[in-house]
């Protein structure tokens, strides 16, 4: 198998590990599932007689072809060849459905991947995701508020998926086997805007003004944002300690603080 570092290329090659992550789906028989990444098809073969329709997306050119001569007698199988953060999901899906997603992240546009998903999951495309990533970003966007591995991406994460950690594959599950653990991880999305009173765009905004600076308080991170002492004052919740920070705060009374501070008054200096 070749391997091209550029495109962040480990195939899974754990014969145990690709028949559980397909399982941790759930019934799919009915399902449409977009693939992110197949590679070679470890998952891809597994997927093809379940799901009601699979859609595979995968960048390289030399796999995508191999992939679509394969499945060329499964009318279900569709491969796209194509980056993934470009790729219209809405346009792969069937209108008045939703899909589901799985696939094994490259490392270096985890983030950008999720963020794309999430947004797709606010457009009611999306229902739950089975997706393996490097362990360090997995366990931080499973972490709870008050522990090291909490920040942004945590809190993004929360504000629109229910995550359960599954389990970890060694680098030898992988060929070539990366330099790091990977963790398979399982979204429910569920975005929680409306449950707390928020709209997503400002909300999304506000939580990157609230952990730009990790290591400053949140007054400290608003008053570099633009808000006067006097607004935070005026809509500091009983719920958060005054010297707080971001990662040491659940959602709730950061949604609360952000309710308070949309409806402050804001003083001359701020317009």
């Amino acid at each position: 198998m070749k391997h091209k570092p550029k495109l962040g290329q480990n195939f899974l090659v754990d014969d145990r590990a690709r028949h559980a992550i397909v399982a941790a789906l759930g019934d799919i028989s009915e399902r449409t599932v977009i693939e992110i990444g197949p590679g070679h098809g470890a998952i891809t073969d597994l997927l093809a007689p379940r799901a009601r329709r699979l859609i595979a997306l995968e960048l390289d050119h030399a796999l995508a072809a191999e992939l679509t001569f394969r499945f060329r007698e499964q009318p279900q199988v569709e491969i796209v060849q194509g980056d993934v953060l470009d790729a219209d999901l809405g346009a792969l899906i069937s209108s008045g459905e939703t899909a589901d997603v799985i696939g094994n992240l490259p490392y270096y546009i985890t983030s950008d991947i999720l963020l794309k998903l999430f947004a797709a999951s606010r457009e009611g495309l999306l229902a739950r995701a089975v997706l393996m990533m490097q362990r360090e970003v997995a366990d931080r966007l499973s972490a709870a508020p008050g522990v090291r591995d909490y920040g942004l991406l945590s809190a993004t994460t929360q504000m629109h998926a229910q995550v359960d950690s599954l389990f970890t594959l060694p680098p030898s599950a992988f060929s070539p086997p990366p330099e790091v653990y990977s963790t398979v991880l399982r979204l429910h999305f569920a975005a929680r805007f409306r449950e707390l009173g928020v709209d997503a765009a400002g909300f999304d905004g506000f939580l990157k003004q609230l952990f730009a600076q990790k290591r400053k308080t949140l007054q400290n991170n608003l008053r570099a944002a633009g808000f006067s002492a006097d607004r935070i004052g005026s809509a500091w919740p009983g719920s958060i300690p005054a010297q707080a920070r971001a990662e040491a705060i659940a959602l709730e009374p950061l949604a609360e603080l952000y309710r308070a501070l949309a409806s402050a008054e804001p003083v001359a200096s701020e317009d």
